[in-house]
């Protein structure tokens, strides 16, 4: 009877802890946002988007939108061109389990 007892308790120990289960942080965030006309808020399609640092690079869709996924937590700086338009920086951060947003105006040359 005693082993019976003693076998139960060491089932339900190992029971216990086989079901704790460590605490997961994701180490990734996303960076998305849209490409836009300064004056006229139409949306800028086939514009060159560049992430720094890391060097990777895209195109906007026709909806003017852009995303990088799974970027290291820290500082960026997005560069965007499109012919006919000036060049626009802007320093966003990449927040571990988060997106950011990070809407671009693009003002056209005179």
């Amino acid at each position: 009877m005693k082993n019976l007892i003693l076998i139960f308790c060491l089932m339900l120990t190992l029971s216990i802890f086989s079901s704790c289960n460590k605490t997961e942080y994701d180490l990734y965030g996303d960076v998305y946002g849209i490409v836009s006309d300064s004056e006229t808020g139409e949306l800028i399609s086939n514009a060159s988007i560049i992430i720094s640092p890391g060097g990777n690079s895209q195109t906007t869709g026709t909806d003017g939108r852009f995303e990088f996924k799974d970027l290291e937590a820290k500082q960026y700086t997005i560069t965007v061109q499109k012919s006919g338009y000036q060049t626009n920086r802007k320093i966003v951060y990449a927040v571990s389990g988060e997106s950011t947003e990070a809407n671009i105006l693009l003002t056209k040359n005179q």
